[in-house]
């Protein structure tokens, strides 16, 4: 297995753990159970892998201490708006998009979106004491640009270069700066104040921003928030419970384990060991 199988490996053993299910399998056979999830959940899209990913992590981890979201009447307002705008506008042009594109030609043009990352993660890469990570994500956005023809085809990973997800806020976490409370933006949905600050570093990193025609750059700028739109309609469902204690956690929790670089501990080879 890759290394990213091996995380999500890891979280679903912590699954069992956390909804007390270690007791009625061995772990062997949790192994074979989280294979067969892991076979099925490979076979989505790489933006479904990931919300499978986030849902497993949300589902893995407990929290310490309470969210930090003092706003939370106000988020609540907000995300309900965000809701309505998803539901009748975003969400039917991104089965729209996935209607008219044939399915070859929607991977590519979210490669594409995928591939245009890869300044932002090698930069971050470095800022947080990784050259080595760091040439790897150059290497491959230089590969997938250039052999892959823009990174339609995503050539770095059948070679062995894995992709990265790395930003901003991520390296400011790390430094040491607080995340401050959790917000739900207007039309952008979660984030916290270090997140979004981040956001505004990246824009910097984008090669969209040097685009010298508005119409192209706001134009593939649309299309990448309808792809990612687009990626989560068939993973959406996995959302349980009170939709907005779901989504607060599953992305607080994301975002710690991307800060920490998926180093959770594993309490089953604890007890194999």
């Amino acid at each position: 297995m890759k290394a990213a199988s091996s995380v999500e490996l890891t979280a679903i053993r912590l699954a069992f753990v956390r909804h007390g299910r270690e007791a009625l399998y061995s772990p062997r056979q949790v192994d074979i159970i989280a294979g067969a999830v892991l076979t099925r959940v490979h076979r989505m899209s790489l933006f479904g892998r990931w919300f499978v990913g986030l849902f497993l992590v949300c589902c893995a981890l407990t929290v310490s201490a309470a969210p930090n979201d003092p706003f939370e009447p106000l988020n609540r307002k907000v995300m309900a708006f965000n809701d309505v705008a998803d539901r009748y506008v975003l969400s039917p042009v991104a089965r729209a998009y996935l209607f008219v594109l044939p399915t070859p030609l929607e991977r590519g043009v979210h490669n594409v979106f995928v591939n245009l990352d890869g300044p932002l993660v090698a930069i971050n890469q470095l800022l947080q004491g990784k050259p080595g990570l760091a040439a790897q994500d150059t290497g491959r956005f230089l590969l997938n640009t250039t052999v892959g023809l823009v990174g339609i085809f995503d050539v770095a990973s059948k070679v062995g270069l894995a992709r990265h997800e790395e930003d901003f806020g991520q390296t400011f976490a790390l430094w040491g700066v607080p995340t401050g409370p959790y917000i739900v933006v207007p039309l952008l949905g979660p984030s916290t104040p270090l997140f979004i600050t981040g956001d505004v570093f990246a824009i910097g990193t984008q090669p969209l921003t040097y685009l010298q025609n508005p119409y192209w750059r706001y134009g593939l700028r649309g299309v990448s928030v309808i792809d990612t739109r687009a990626q989560l309609l068939e993973t959406e469902k996995l959302i349980s419970g009170d939709r907005y204690n779901f989504i607060r956690d599953a992305y607080l929790q994301h975002r710690e384990f991307l800060i920490k670089d998926g180093n959770v501990r594993d309490t089953f080879l604890d007890e194999e060991n």
